[in-house]
């Protein structure tokens, strides 16, 4: 399988060693075809460490605290996003879960967990539909949690920079409301407004682990995240996901996720859009 020159040493057993400790680690299962993505991300690694195999790589990874393992992780998670990807998932927030959370109630309490946010396009895509809604309807008690188990994409996130061209397929409306154009050095970028960055919480946050959090949730989206799970993981994110949604709450999951065997604690309402059933029917 590993066979084909290449600059650094890469056997079948360094690429076990690599899905093993991820697969532990993050969930994430890596199928043999993955073995040359596997093989480009990591050797950047090499080249900044100075090293000659991949074995010397991953003999001094250390323990899941240590600052490599940390760049090992980061280096093998996929972070494809943009600002309102999939927007029927945002129409139907809007236009249907919000008025029903909110009907006759005031300043209701919403709370939603962006759980994969990756670079920060769905969390502040998510605030922006918030801020419309609360300017037609009156304000609301609103927080987003905004999590992700790469670390440079949280932090790229918590500063809300991005390429200009990011926006392209967004409302001149919208990007005048709340985008700010860079200056001098920072000419060709843009900078969410403040406002958005007020309702979101960032924070690394493996999926895999204890979750820190208390309180329930009235939307969790968790999209594009999964397919990289087993089919077993999967079913037990789920299961945690159904245990801190109110009941009536909202799953959002990726265009190719299916909930499987967790289906029946959750109602379909639109396409990967799933209703938690009153009673959390197990």
């Amino acid at each position: 399988m590993i066979a084909r020159l290449r600059e650094f040493e890469f056997t079948e057993r360094d690429f076990s060693r690599v899905s093993r400790l991820v697969g532990e680690h993050a969930g994430i299962s890596l199928r043999p075809h993955k073995e040359a993505l596997v093989y480009g991300r990591l050797a950047r690694r090499l080249r900044v460490l100075g090293l000659k195999s991949m074995k010397e790589y991953l003999d001094l990874l250390g323990d899941e605290n240590s600052q490599e393992f940390t760049h090992f992780v980061n280096a093998l998670t996929t972070n494809v996003t943009s600002f309102f990807r999939e927007d029927h998932h945002f129409q139907y927030l809007a236009n249907v879960l919000l008025p029903e959370l909110t009907k006759g109630k005031q300043k209701a309490k919403l709370r939603f967990w962006s759980a994969g946010c990756s670079k920060g396009m769905e969390p502040y895509s998510l605030a922006i539909v918030l801020y419309e809604y609360m300017e037609k309807f009156g304000p609301l008690d609103v927080k987003i949690l905004a999590t992700d188990l790469d670390s440079s994409v949280v932090k790229t996130a918590e500063q809300g920079i991005y390429p200009e061209e990011s926006l392209k397929e967004m409302s001149e409306g919208r990007k005048k409301r709340w985008f700010r154009q860079g200056q001098g050095e920072q000419l060709g970028s843009v900078r969410v407004s403040p406002l958005l960055q007020r309702l979101i919480t960032f924070r690394k946050l493996n999926l895999m682990d204890p979750w820190p959090m208390r309180s329930q949730f009235d939307v969790i989206m968790c999209r594009n995240v999964v397919i990289y799970f087993s089919r077993d993981t999967q079913t037990k994110l789920f299961h945690r996901f159904s245990d801190i949604i109110n009941p009536g709450g909202l799953l959002v999951l990726g265009h190719s996720e299916t909930l499987g065997a967790c289906r029946g604690r959750f109602r379909s309402v639109g396409k990967t859009m799933h209703r938690k059933k009153p009673g959390g029917v197990k």
